[in-house]
This record gives structure tokens, sequence and C-alpha cells, in this order.
């Protein structure tokens, strides 16, 4: 079978290269691979009452499938070169800036009409943060929440279906180069193509290095975030929330200087399992449809860690803390704050003494047998700083979950097109170890697409 242009990974850089080819030129012949399933049949089986806990499945519907990690997130695409990636090192702010803008308009477009867009912009929480010795980082982000996000992709799949070839629960093997292009073998064939895409996400991490491996590309070591998801009453942060739902705070420790951040806020959320690679971590979700909402908000407090030499598995680091919370907990552990700061193992009879219920069934225990403690005296630290502008999160029954992992992939090398050393291969969205978000990732499929229709 041979395509022009073959993309590797159905998740929002696939996904949005594919409309920008289909919107520049529709005579392409374009194929999608991807290692998980179409977007109706992604269902996770945990439903806390007869499955309390991850099984294991062999394509996990939370990390793959269509849409990719991100379909089940809470749907929040920040505009901003502050964070979020370095797109903008290889393709210049303003681009990249304009890029994230026209995704947000494709997103409007099929589905996420009405949502709000949030800015930290002139508001008063800058002030307050930096008189606290915390720092808001600027940015404006629409949040579609968990159920619209769900919609926008379910009508680009609508769009798209009948016009690209989507092959699904088929994970690409390897990429060999051909006098015409590029060959991708799959457990059902071999596929030719003259351009390839590969955006295979956070979760194909391991496959994009053995490709790299393969293929002599080079990479760098990257960081990877270890911490904890706070869970607590969404009143205690609803001053925040109202205005701007997602508040990127930084915060660095007195005691070593490292730099703590909160990520990925969920105001009304709900914690969720993930699962990447068989290594069960923690997330969080939250929805625009207020029927789905709970009393709790959810975020990450994470300690960015970045090995040189002679360690430089940043990744293999953060999966060796996340395994040793699997053993202890059988998955993700729960504690109190109060518990924490005495040297006390939250047990059942205290979690149900708590003033608040936790949104996920996870197992009551010790994080302190868990975590370094490096890490978990700065997220001690930055959760006392972030009671001084939110009276509440230091009090004693906020619930931390742990391990919340961010595994980022190796950045791999490639020019101001995203193309590797080989013309015509390019690697872009997180796997690329480039962009960590949703609207960056999406950006870069816009950004290749581009190039790629240049060409023919």
């Amino acid at each position: 079978m041979k395509y022009d242009v073959i993309i590797i990974g159905a998740g929002p850089g696939g996904i949005y290269a594919a409309y920008e080819l289909m919107q520049q030129k529709q005579n392409l012949k374009i194929a999608v691979f991807e290692a998980g399933h179409t977007l109706n049949k992604r269902n996770c089986p945990i439903d806390g009452i007869k499955v309390k806990s991850c099984i294991n499945c062999k394509s996990c519907s939370i990390m793959s499938g269509f849409g990719g990690a991100g379909a089940f997130s809470d749907g929040k695409y920040n505009i901003t070169n502050d964070f979020g990636g370095t797109l903008y090192e290889y393709i210049g702010k303003q681009h990249a800036l304009d890029l994230m803008h026209y995704v947000d308009e494709i997103n409007l477009k099929f589905g996420g009409e009405g949502t709000k867009l949030y800015t930290t912009a002139g508001t008063r929480f800058k002030t307050l943060c930096i008189q606290n010795n915390l720092h808001l980082l600027d940015a404006s982000v629409r949040h579609l929440g968990t159920d619209i996000n769900y919609v926008v992709l379910d009508n680009l799949y609508s769009y798209l279906h009948d016009k690209v070839e989507f092959f699904f629960d088929t994970p690409a093997h390897t990429i060999k180069v051909t006098d015409g292009g590029y060959s991708v073998e799959c457990a059902n064939g071999t596929y030719e193509c003259k351009k390839c895409i590969v955006s295979v996400g956070r979760s194909g991490s391991k496959w994009m290095e053995k490709v790299c491996k393969e293929m002599d590309i080079s990479t760098m070591s990257n960081r990877v975030d270890i911490g904890v998801r706070v869970e607590l009453p969404a009143e205690v942060f609803a001053h925040l929330t109202d205005e701007l739902y997602e508040s990127k705070i930084v915060y660095r420790t007195e005691k070593y200087g490292d730099k703590v951040r909160t990520f990925c806020m969920n105001p009304k959320g709900a914690v969720v399992n993930e699962n990447t690679n068989g290594i069960i971590t923690v997330n969080g979700h939250s929805y625009e449809d207020p029927t789905k909402q709970t009393a709790n908000t959810n975020f990450a407090l994470l300690v960015s860690k970045h090995f040189s030499e002679p360690f430089k598995d940043s990744n293999g680091y953060g999966e060796s803390i996340a395994r040793l919370s699997n053993m202890l907990g059988g998955g993700v552990i729960v504690q109190r704050f109060g518990d924490l700061i005495r040297g006390k193992r939250s047990t059942p009879d205290r979690m149900n003494d708590a003033f608040i219920t936790p949104t996920l069934n996870a197992t009551p225990g010790d994080l302190s047998l868990v975590l370094p403690k490096r890490i978990l005296d700065g997220i001690i630290e930055m959760i006392y700083a972030l009671d001084k502008v939110a009276p509440g999160t230091a009090n004693d029954d906020t619930l931390l979950y742990g391990v919340e992992v961010k595994f980022y992939n190796m950045e791999v090398e490639v020019n101001d097109k995203l193309e590797s050393r080989f013309e015509g291969l390019y690697i872009i969205g997180d796997g690329s170890g480039i962009t960590h978000s949703l609207s960056h990732a999406s950006a870069s499929g816009i950004h290749v697409a581009r190039d790629i229709v240049k060409y023919f």
C-alpha cells in the first residue's frame, strides 16, 4: 500500500496534521496508524464497583486511541510560550502563538463554541502571588472540559474518516528509509509513503527511543516531573479558578532552591488513574457540564528532575519511584496532609473521618516511604506557600495522591521544519520531547502539514 503521507499516532499532533493536509490539498492519499482504539471504543474498565484498579489492558484506553492521552483530559488548550514545551525555539515565538490561536479556531468550529477563554493578563492575583514569593505565569487558556473535548474530537473524526484512511489497533513496528521515501512495518503488513509524520505521544516514548537508535537520530536526555496530586474543597481555590480557571504557579523552595509548580488544575474535577507502560500513576479531569462536576478541586504539584552524567535516564528514575508506589499501594497511594506532616500513615479510619470525600478510590498510605526527601520537602513547602494565597490549602484534610509522574520523551534532534536528519521524516508532538501540551502538540502538526503541502 502506497501513500503520499503516513502519520504514526492519532493524538493531537497527528489529528491536526491530517486536518491541515486535507484543508490545503484534498487529493493527498493519507494513512494514520494508531496503536489504540477508535474514540467510541475507548472505555476504561475501572468503574469503582466491579473493577476498582487497573487490570493492564493490552491497549490502555486512557493513554492510547484517537485523541491520544489528551482525549479524556480536561481539554485545556494553553496559548502561551511560557510553558507547554519549547516549540517556539524551533519555529519562532510569534509563529508558535499564531498556530495555537489557529488550533483554537478549529476547536471552536468543531464543537467548542461557547466555551470560555481565560487569561492571566492584568489579574490582581499576579501581584498577590509575587507578594508571597510565588510566580503566576502568563497564559490564555481555552477550557473545553473533558466532555466538550470529546465532542470536538468526535466531530474532527467525523470530518476526517472518509478523507483519511485510519488503521486502529495497529501499532507501527519499524520505519525504514526507501528510495522514494519511507516504509512503515506493522503486524498486518508494510506500507510505503513519500512523507512520514511520527506523533506517538508520551506513551510512545520507549518506541520512539528504539526508532531513534535504529535510524541513528540524535537525542538528548529530557527531564521528568515527579510529585503528587492535591485534592481539596473547591471553595479553597474558587477565587482563583473562577477568574483564571488554570493558574500555573511556580515557587522556589528556601531549603534547596528547587522549583515546584502547579500543573493541570481541575476545578470541581475528579482524580483519576493513568497507566503508562504498565505503571499506574495519577492524573485529574474536569467537566464543562455542571451535572458532572464534583465538590472538589485538584491539581498537581511537580518537581522537575534532569540528569546528565553519569546517569542519564530521567524517565527511568521516575518509573522506579512510580513502581515503588505501585508496590506499596497496589496502585495509587492517598494521604492526608495532616498525617504526612505528623509522620503518620493514613488509614481507612482516618480517611473516613476527614471532611472531604475522595474522588478516586486509592490506597491510604504513607508517601514519605515513596517520594525522595528532597522532593517531598519541596512539596510541603509549596503547600504552605499556597496557603498564603489560598487559605485552607494546608488544612489537615487536604488529600495528596501519589505519585504523579510526567514522563517526557528524549528530545529528538530536528530542524526548524521539525524534520529529522532524514528529509521528509517529521517528528512532532510530545513524542518529540519538544512539546508538552495539547496546544503545542496540535500546533506542531499544523506546522509540518504546511511544509509537506509545499512539497506536493
